[in-house]
């Protein structure tokens, strides 16, 4: 069966043309300060790519206000402020974080009377002292090492136009939940959610967390690029936010290069990837929007669902 059969398939030239805007909303300082480590990004990129992504993300977003107001006025009951929701997914390592504040920028300088707020799923990790009391902290990022109840809820009051709904904080600094800390959502106008699983469906649950979206995206690559720049990744950090003592990984980048390396590589191999090849990657279909990066991080391929 072709998996790619629910989808239009357009080269980057294609893409550009539905909106060749040529408007300069962002420097490449803004860039620099949005991506993450070792990811790569360019003006180009956002003219060609995102814009256009971003066009369409309005056009939705003007049907659906449209259609919020009509279901409120027909039902005779006040408007409420729901927010329009995008998820975004992918695996670990492949720029998901760099999207998403990409496109928290874009929307907010489109759309400056509009809130728009990012958050990401991390924080809905189970704390490592929950996963080592469960035996699975080896399993960390698969699927039961995530508190999917606490998710669903939280989106479910989001999308029931609750004020005030707060989300855990997890820190990559200790690389656990911060007890204590949260971020407030109180009903932007669209909400941005990134996470390894946000197109999962949890293993208790009939609803997936991708029901509560309005627009989706998975950001794509091959499995060898991804490990590619996991390891560019994790050697960068070695050199940089890794030397805080206060980091998890401090004692890794005070020893031996290449024993850390090593270990950064067992990890891809018996952790990130299985779980890339077995849970992550089966949901991408689930997307609207499948971005395909090639060398570099350069995206060549935009997948675009037909329904």
């Amino acid at each position: 069966m072709d998996e790619w059969i629910n989808y239009d398939r357009f080269d980057r030239p294609t893409w550009y043309s539905f909106y060749p805007s040529r408007t300069q909303l962002l420097s490449q300082s803004d860039l620099d300060e949005i991506k993450s480590v070792n990811d790569q990004i360019s003006l180009k990129d956002v003219q060609e790519v995102y814009l256009p992504l971003i066009k369409l993300i309005q056009l939705q977003y003007q049907n659906y206000e449209q259609m919020q107001l009509q279901k409120m006025t027909f039902l005779h009951k006040p408007n409420r402020r729901i927010p329009f929701i995008i998820g975004i997914a992918g695996s670990v390592a492949v720029g998901k974080s760099t999207t998403a504040r990409l496109l928290q920028i874009l929307l907010q300088r489109l759309m400056p009377d509009r809130e728009i707020e990012m958050l990401t799923t991390d924080g809905f990790l189970y704390s490592n002292a929950e996963l080592e009391r469960r035996g699975i902290m080896d399993r960390k990022g698969f699927p039961e090492s995530y508190d999917m109840d606490k998710l669903i809820t939280f989106l479910n009051d989001v999308n029931a136009g609750e004020e005030q709904v707060a989300a855990p904080i997890y820190s990559h600094q200790v690389y656990d939940v911060v007890p204590d800390q949260v971020q407030i959502i109180d009903q932007p106008d669209l909400l941005i959610v990134e996470g390894i699983n946000v197109l999962q469906l949890p293993s208790a649950q009939r609803i997936y967390v991708s029901d509560f979206f309005d627009f989706s995206i998975y950001v794509d690559a091959q499995a060898e690029l991804i490990e590619q720049w996991y390891l560019e990744r994790f050697n960068t950090l070695l050199d940089t936010a890794f030397q805080d003592p206060t980091n998890y990984y401090y004692s890794y980048a005070q020893g031996d290069r290449q024993e850390a390396l090593a270990m950064a590589h067992r990890v891809w191999q018996t952790v990130d990837l299985p779980n890339l090849d077995d849970y992550i990657l089966p949901t991408r279909n689930r997307a609207d929007v499948i971005l395909h990066k090639t060398n570099n991080h350069r995206i060549d391929k935009i997948y675009l669902r037909e329904d």
